[in-house]
């Protein structure tokens, strides 16, 4: 058994500059926030953003899964999400993730409705292998920050100190052009992932048959 997840990865260079926003916002807040804070900054190097999350899967459903995706990918384009909103989750007041996404307006867009549309056929690949369902959407957003503890102080230091309102940086959009199977495994330093196959969708300059 393997511990696996599909998932779009991140060019280097948009790994760079995810990196420098982490280090805007901490210069931000960092002067005040309590003591009592715990929060984790996501390494640049292990960002992705998860389509599916597998769980425990058999080695033998490895190459299944990649012929069914790659005959899903045949009929959907590579499309971008852009990255030009920082947020949390739940809720400003007491946030626990914080996050780096796309606009309301884009999340209202064709595109998104497309990307909907990638993941609704991935999820469909995955349960006719009998993998376990997931009714969730998917979240077009990338982690930068796990908040543990002491969430209503970083809520307040996020307020005063702007951070959440506007990029100090232009951030390139998240390119959507492969899905890959990655197998995670936990070491003491923290999860390894490993890339064990990497499917394309289609140039978007392709006619879709969706």
């Amino acid at each position: 058994m393997i511990r696996a997840f599909l998932a779009v990865q991140l060019s280097e260079p948009l790994r760079t500059t995810l990196a420098a926003v982490q280090s805007g916002v901490k210069r931000r807040i960092i002067h005040d926030m309590p003591r009592d804070v715990s929060l984790s900054w996501v390494r640049p190097a292990s960002m992705h953003l998860t389509v599916k999350f597998l769980g425990d899967i058999a080695e033998e459903l490895v190459m299944p899964l990649r012929e069914a995706i790659v005959e899903t990918l045949t009929h959907h384009r590579r499309l971008q999400i852009p990255l030009d909103r920082l947020g949390v989750f739940p809720r400003p007041q007491q946030p626990r993730v914080m996050w780096i996404g796309p606009s309301e307006q884009w999340e209202a867009s064709d595109a998104a409705a497309r990307l909907a549309s990638l993941h609704g056929a991935v999820e469909a690949c995955c349960v006719a292998l009998n993998l376990a369902p997931d009714p969730r959407a998917l979240s077009a957003h990338l982690t930068l920050a796990r908040i543990k503890a002491g969430h209503r102080g970083v809520g307040l230091a996020l307020a005063k100190s702007g951070a959440m309102d506007r990029l100090a940086l232009a951030v390139d959009p998240l390119a959507v052009d492969a899905i890959t199977l990655m197998r995670s495994e936990l070491k003491p330093s923290g999860s390894v992932y490993t890339v064990l196959w990497e499917s394309r969708l289609q140039p978007a300059s392709t006619p879709s048959s969706m």
